[in-house]
């Protein structure tokens, strides 16, 4: 039981960077802006978070600079993209590719050092109930905050006026500005919510996934939690739902890499068979199994053309300039 246990906590763990990206951009894919720099806010972030936190000595303070970095990051793009705009699609992946490369160069002297860990909670009484105290009541806040931010973006969305605007502007940005709702004004909002989730997501990473700064440590999990958002409908129970599927799917297959076949000996052929013909498989093919899963849920997605451009927001990635 306590493997088991173990095993929907690092799944959990794992889930909670992709749910707390995707959020984010599904936020800004609302009210019509599609950011491809998710992945190097989401590193910068990252690098941010451990470097604060290693410096003073404070995981919340590191919690606190990944996510203004992921604000500052996407105020550039909201810059070039709506200020400017330019091509939502190339500015995102130059981002991107911005992002690794400066992380890259800011963190080189952080390699190796130990981080600042952000502690799990621990409620007397309730932590150490069996099967469910740990998972319900010894987790890391920012889980915690990942759940909250989905029952918030839900009732942003869908009741309150705001939200409602939002989504307008997504499915019209035309309608609404002649309406006389501050269509730039709102974006860049949503774009800076989708920084601040992304810097938080990187944070998890360096400050409770791994505890450490690796280089590249995002490892397309930006580019996962943009597959979310589709895979989603741009629905934020479903991105919950997505996440938790594709960490299972992260965990499992280093769960599978590890398996000692020798412990399967003795089971049936029915069993030992399989376990033994997935261990056969190349390590490489194994860690590629996430994003062949993401590839193959896009595909899947996109057969149906009628459900996708139901719920597409319909200004998603098109520029828009106000007549003056």
């Amino acid at each position: 039981m306590d493997i088991w246990v173990s095993i929907l906590l690092t799944i959990a763990t794992a889930a909670t960077p992709l749910l707390i990206a995707a959020i984010g951009e599904l936020v800004a894919e609302r009210a019509g802006v599609l950011n491809l720099g998710v992945e190097g806010m989401m590193i910068m972030g990252a690098v941010g978070g451990f470097g604060a936190g290693y410096l003073t000595g404070s995981p919340w303070i590191g919690v606190l600079a990944a996510i203004v970095i992921g604000v500052l990051f996407s105020l550039l793009f909201a810059f070039m993209t709506l200020t400017l705009a330019t091509n939502q699609v190339a500015t995102g992946l130059s981002l991107t590719i911005l992002g690794l490369g400066l992380s890259g160069m800011l963190g080189t002297s952080f390699v190796g050092l130990p981080g600042q860990r952000l502690p799990n909670l621990d409620i007397p009484g309730l932590t150490s109930l069996p099967v469910v105290g740990r998972l319900l009541f010894g987790q890391d806040p920012i889980f915690y905050l990942s759940i909250a931010l989905v029952i918030a973006v839900t009732w942003f969305l869908f009741r309150s006026r705001t939200g409602l605007t939002m989504r307008a502007i997504g499915d019209s940005h035309t309608s609404a500005h002649a309406l006389g709702i501050s269509v730039i004004g709102y974006r860049y909002l949503a774009v800076m919510f989708g920084g601040a989730c992304a810097g938080l997501a990187g944070a998890h990473l360096s400050l409770v996934y791994t505890p450490q700064w690796v280089e590249n440590m995002s490892a397309g999990r930006g580019w996962i939690a943009l597959a979310l958002v589709v895979f989603a409908s741009w629905r934020p129970w479903r991105v919950l739902a997505g996440a938790y599927i594709f960490g299972a799917i992260w965990i499992g297959q280093l769960h599978v890499q590890a398996i000692d076949l020798s412990s399967f000996a003795s089971s049936s052929w029915f069993i030992y068979q399989p376990i033994a013909l997935i261990k056969s498989l190349p390590s490489q093919f194994l860690s590629s199994l996430p994003y062949l899963a993401t590839i193959v849920v896009l595909v899947l997605i996109s057969r149906n053309k009628r459900l996708t451009m139901m719920n597409t927001p319909a200004s998603l990635a098109q520029p828009f300039v106000p007549e003056r």
